[in-house]
């Protein structure tokens, strides 16, 4: 397991390691181990006291030989399993499940049970919360805002989603209406702050450790455009379902009216995920040619969202290709694909 942890790290990325670290299947195998030495331990003793007889003996033998064939049962899973535990196509599938259960969390619980923030802005005037710990938030409790914002007869505008980093000059939250300091740390109270960012309510987490996968990749160290590119048609199955549950038709219920809440936006995901994907293979065709066809796919599959990102994006890319790349036939060819952005927009919305 150490060994795993070591590879994850050095050929993956260390922000992988925590989901290898709670992977269900170690910890279960490694407290059979334990529990049988404990058992023989306690057996041995037993049986050196005389506290068994004749009867118990033969209950103690029947129970040791199921608890070796436990043990060797386990033991050829835990080989077979320990054969994928902690490789680069297993670590990057954990990764991309995370993502997805956060995403998942996200569609169970849209704007995390309070009020949307599309189309309106912060109000002037409101009042800045500032969390009391600096770090990153890892969990906001919207029912304890909304709890606190009914009792104040306030609206309370979260600034700061999970995966943002709270320090003294970026608040949390703002209030509009009455203020007093207890409410200001009750507030405060409802937003867990520490060191390191979680996937469970941060999609972006995911999107960007994912991009630190590919960055490793494509590494002069690594040198492995394949992983890059396995990494970036990841990211395009997540971002594209991910519109499908956002483009629902079904209203989300509001279980916090008096808490509104920022969405994640498209520019802020392309942001994490393709960005550094293309400065880091800027000199590579093939990572060029693979992000230009992963924003005419995303912009196919839902012009509405990501039509803005898709094309600020292909521009950016399209610029680090031409400060990496010297051939002038690479860059037609980059160009070719980036040009099949415009004839998507050219083409008439689907009906659905």
């Amino acid at each position: 397991m150490v060994a795993a942890y070591s590879a994850a790290t050095n050929n993956v990325t260390p922000r992988a390691t925590k989901l290898l670290m709670e992977d269900n299947t170690s910890q279960n195998v490694l407290g059979t181990f334990i529990g049988a030495f404990l058992f023989s331990l306690v057996g041995i003793v037993a049986l050196s006291t005389g506290l068994y007889g004749t009867q118990g003996r033969a209950i103690l033998l029947v129970v040791t030989i199921g608890l070796i064939a436990l043990i060797a049962a386990t033991i050829l899973r835990w080989i077979d399993y320990l054969a994928r535990f902690g490789r680069l196509g297993e670590t990057i599938d954990r990764v991309e499940r995370a993502t997805w259960g956060a995403m998942e969390t996200q569609q169970a619980h849209p704007h995390l049970g309070g009020r949307p923030m599309e189309g309106r802005t912060f109000p002037e005037g409101a009042i800045a919360v500032f969390s009391d710990a600096i770090g990153y938030i890892q969990h906001v409790d919207v029912a304890a805002l909304e709890e606190q914002a009914k009792q104040a007869g306030v609206q309370v505008y979260v600034t700061a989603l999970p995966g943002a980093f709270a320090d003294p000059s970026r608040p949390v939250a703002l209030v509009m209406g009455s203020d007093n300091e207890d409410m200001r740390h009750a507030i405060s109270s409802a937003f867990t702050v520490a060191a390191d960012r979680t996937f469970e309510q941060d999609p972006r987490f995911g999107l960007c450790v994912l991009s630190e996968i590919a960055s490793r990749a494509l590494s002069p160290a690594v040198n492995d455009p394949g992983t890059a590119i396995d990494v970036i048609g990841r990211a395009v199955r997540l971002l594209a379902n991910w519109s499908r549950f956002e483009a629902s038709d079904t209203d989300p219920e509001v279980a916090c009216p008096h808490v509104w809440v920022p969405s994640i936006t498209a520019d802020d995901m392309f942001d994490d995920v393709f960005a550094p994907i293309a400065r880091d293979g800027s000199s590579l065709l093939e990572i060029q040619i693979r992000l230009q066809k992963a924003f005419v796919a995303l912009l196919a599959t839902d012009r509405a969202m990501f039509g803005d990102a898709a094309r600020r994006h292909s521009v950016r890319a399209l610029k680090w290709a031409q400060s990496g790349l010297t051939l002038e036939d690479d860059l037609r060819a980059i160009q070719t694909v980036s040009a099949q952005i415009g004839s998507v927009f050219a083409q008439k919305p689907s009906s659905a």
